[in-house]
């Protein structure tokens, strides 16, 4: 197949969406499929731009880490695009990328469908906060089932986020696919090494959150269930990786805690090079986001053998099993701290759940059986919409009277 995919975000921008759409493109394309991708310039070469045009791109005042592409840039591709004999259009985000998507797909005639990402009910207002919190997530509804259903398809990453999206009243056929791990994964990683560079003592207790750094991540809730364990493990350190609107306000509430001594924020780390032996470094993941449509990272730490305690709302319930690689907890500092500490005091627990996370997510999780999956529902769009395009091209044929 030839596949378009367009996003209003991809690397060097650093998120779920980037991973994953680098995650199947890498899986199709070892599959033989060809696949393209339109995606926003921030004026930096990433590692793999041959199969990628790089659209000219505005700043967002509101969120100084995303670019947004110019609408006419996008369509300036069109005749090149024609040429290109594309067999579908897929949609990676809900903003310039949608409706160049839905436009370009008209012209090229062929099915789009978009994967609903990003929970943004739960989402909008922190990036609006002008506008009330309950007319935020209205609006983000109805943007949402508008969008949903002008789409041939959607994928949403999790049964519940599905399950969301029914609710809002979208009826678009759709699919559960979630996004699966590479096999670089699971390398081998050197957990010792990475303490060292980022001098962190070998002995020295760490929990981990790895993701950006972002208001509705829920971080800020990480950081007093810190404070509370640290009555009982005074020399506790919760690592912090990414960055993000978020930082600001958490180093003001890591002071006001007065926990400066059990918080590390180390930025972003590279993926290829640093990421596996920051997760192999950590005694226990920690997560609290209940805002994720599936929640990538937490297969990634069980993936490296280090245990999870985090909530299970939304796509995260749909990764996270009680005792396969994790514990479950509720939004409550004081049973999070619980179910750390628990693990924190018997090593020998905390590693049997780290082994069984790892084999849960070398069975059910890898990216080859997902990217199967996507092809599968790309190739069963096809005489869908061809036969869509059948009936209207009918509808619009005036009946002759009889004579």
């Amino acid at each position: 197949m030839n596949i378009l995919l367009i996003s209003d975000v991809y690397f060097p921008r650093v998120n779920g969406v980037s991973t994953s759409i680098r995650t199947f493109a890498e899986q199709l394309q070892k599959l033989g499929h060809s696949v393209h991708l339109i995606a926003p310039d921030y004026g930096i070469t990433t590692e793999d731009e041959a199969w990628i045009t790089r659209v000219p791109a505005r700043n967002i005042f509101f969120d100084p880490e995303d670019k947004l592409m110019k609408y006419g840039e996008v369509l300036r591709l069109l005749p090149i695009l024609k040429s290109k004999n594309f067999d579908l259009v897929h949609i990676h985000t809900p903003f310039i990328a949608h409706f160049t998507g839905l436009k370009i797909a008209k012209k090229l005639a062929v099915p789009v469908l978009e994967t609903y990402h990003t929970f943004f009910e739960d989402y909008l207002h922190h990036y609006l906060p002008w506008i009330p919190k309950f007319l935020a997530k209205n609006l983000a509804r109805f943007i949402s089932k508008k969008q949903c259903n002008q789409l041939d398809a959607i994928i949403a990453p999790s049964k519940p986020m599905l399950d969301v999206l029914r609710s809002y009243g979208v009826t678009t056929p759709a699919e559960v696919i979630a996004t699966g791990l590479q096999a670089s994964s699971f390398a081998e990683a050197d957990g010792d090494q990475f303490r060292v560079k980022y001098e962190i003592p070998l002995d020295k207790q760490m929990l981990l959150y790895v993701g950006r750094v972002a208001h509705e991540k829920n971080i800020g809730f990480l950081l007093k269930v810190v404070r509370r364990l640290s009555v009982q493990q005074p020399d506790i350190l919760l690592v912090i990786t990414g960055e993000g609107p978020a930082e600001h306000s958490l180093h003001q509430q890591v002071q006001a805690l007065g926990i400066e001594k059990n918080v590390q924020f180390i930025g972003y780390l590279d993926r290829n090079t640093e990421l596996n032996a920051c997760y192999k470094a950590a005694d226990i993941f920690v997560f609290a986001s209940k805002s994720e449509t599936q929640g990538l990272v937490l297969l990634e730490a069980m993936a490296q053998g280090t245990p999870v305690v985090a909530i299970a709302e939304l796509g995260t319930a749909s990764i996270l099993i009680e005792g396969q690689g994790a514990h479950i907890a509720t939004e409550d500092e004081t049973v999070f701290a619980q179910k750390i500490n628990d693990l924190l005091t018997n090593t020998l627990a905390r590693n049997i759940l780290g082994d069984v996370g790892r084999t849960y997510a070398l069975k059910y999780w890898t990216a080859s059986a997902k990217a199967e999956q996507m092809l599968h529902f790309y190739r069963a769009l096809q005489p869908k919409h061809n036969l869509n395009r059948v009936k209207q091209a009918t509808e619009l044929i005036p009946l002759k009277k009889p004579i």
